[in-house]
């Protein structure tokens, strides 16, 4: 059974998509992009400023699941360029703690509302 999870404590979803969906305990949480919940704006042009915010997105969403980050097992990092992989890559780590989760990173031609960072994340309740 399928169970759609949203919070008002991430941004909500500018598209046909849910924040996360969970199936058989594990949760699949929807790329997140650093828009502040309360204005749905950018928080910043700065990528670190940026990936802060995905991270506190991807934060609220595992709450309202009943998880926190410790519960991930497998990222994707989107970057708008891979010249800021270093800044996201450092700023990621600081939300974490070892083990650290699975992860691809990759550079793209362009993130929604031209955002620098995006990350998705797996999560599991096992």
């Amino acid at each position: 059974m399928k169970k759609v999870y949203s919070t008002e404590q991430a941004p909500a979803a500018i598209g046909p998509y849910s924040q996360a969906v969970e199936v058989g305990g594990i949760v699949y949480i929807s790329g997140q992009i650093p828009l502040d919940p309360s204005t749905m704006e950018f928080v910043s042009d700065d990528v670190a400023e940026q990936t802060k915010q995905v991270m506190k997105n991807l934060g609220a969403i595992l709450q309202e699941t009943g998880l926190d980050y410790q519960n991930i097992v497998k990222t994707t990092i989107l970057l708008d360029s891979m010249a800021d992989f270093a800044t996201v890559n450092d700023i990621y780590a600081s939300f974490l703690d070892e083990p650290y989760p699975a992860r691809a990173a990759f550079e793209v031609s362009q993130l929604p509302k031209g955002a620098k960072v995006e990350i998705e994340a797996i999560a599991t309740k096992a």
